[in-house]
């Protein structure tokens, strides 16, 4: 089998339920590549695999950090390769799944030799955030690094401050520091199977997914994690759907409008995905939609990939 079978392509797919059916037959544990299941007690928007799913097939990378503490595509890269060193010495097949490209890229093209950003800087940058608001720090970025700022959601303050955080660290912008590699991936070690499916199709199951986590209690999930101290501003509050849905309980949008809202933001969220993963090299794309197909789909490149060349 494969060294490594990455399972990749924009949320709301599929990517969870094939990766759990091939893990079943191929006695294959899950590695998270979602930057957001890692976080503890945010659980029905990131559409964590459940406890029972986790019984039968082992994952990683799931429910690994709170929610205020900071995550980067180099610290994913971390410990994603020791988790999957640790499958491999228990001679199991290893799954990576997830809809994180820059986590993808980073992990199997190569760690970025990232420089260290002094802790005034960090401290003046969020008192100019509480200060100025982000338009003010969206404007900077676009000055000083303007392909960063065309990459970041408007609204991604975290991802905001970070390329700002290097950019006045080094004098140099953060896109400059995420082409430089020092670290060699695993791109030789990875079958890389990527799931599509025609956009209308694919946003009608968007649509279905996030009315049925409202019909799971995704706004009580959120009013939970409020009532615990989590702050709004904190890093998984800054996903799709968590600040929407914060917005709804502080009164500044009405429920339909918020998951107006939500429904919005994950389609063109899933629209830069496929961007970005249709630009990743040797991807073997698969279109059917029924699961049954998928997984014999899978099955053959699994098998394929085993025995290479002829």
């Amino acid at each position: 089998m494969p060294g490594i079978v990455v399972i990749l392509g924009p949320t709301g797919v599929g990517k969870s339920a094939l990766a759990l059916a091939l893990a079943e037959r191929f006695d294959g544990e899950i590695v998270n590549a979602d930057a957001l299941q890692v976080y503890r007690g945010l659980d029905i928007g990131t559409a964590k695999p459940s406890r029972a799913e986790r019984a039968r097939v082992p994952h990683h990378l799931v429910d690994v950090l709170e929610p205020h503490q900071p995550f980067s595509a180099g610290a994913f890269a971390r410990l994603a390769r020791a988790a999957l060193e640790d499958i491999d010495e228990r001679g199991a097949q290893a799954f990576l799944v997830g809809g994180s490209g820059l986590y993808l890229r980073a992990l199997l093209d190569g760690l970025h030799d990232m420089p260290p950003v002094a802790d005034e800087i960090r401290r003046t940058l969020r008192k100019s955030l509480d200060e100025e608001g982000l338009p003010a720090l969206r404007e900077e970025l676009e000055a000083v690094d303007p392909e960063a700022a065309r990459r970041i959601e408007a609204a991604d303050t975290q991802r905001t401050l970070r390329a700002l955080e290097v950019a006045r660290a080094t004098g140099r912008p953060l896109t400059h520091w995420l082409r430089r590699r020092a670290a060699q991936g695993l791109s030789q070690r990875a079958l890389r199977i990527g799931l599509t499916l025609q956009r209308s199709i694919l946003y009608d199951q968007i649509a279905v997914r996030v009315r049925r986590m409202m019909e799971a209690g995704w706004p009580a999930e959120v009013e939970r994690l409020l009532a615990e101290g989590v702050s709004p501003s904190s890093p998984a509050f800054q996903a799709i759907g968590y600040r929407q849905l914060v917005g709804y309980l502080k009164g500044t949008s009405s429920l339909d409008q918020a998951i107006e809202e939500i429904e919005r933001a994950t389609r063109r969220y899933a629209k830069r995905q496929m961007t970005w993963f249709r630009r990743m090299a040797n991807v073997h794309w698969i279109t059917e939609s029924d699961p049954n197909d998928r997984v014999q789909r899978a099955c053959d490149l699994m098998i394929a990939d085993s025995e290479g060349p002829e």
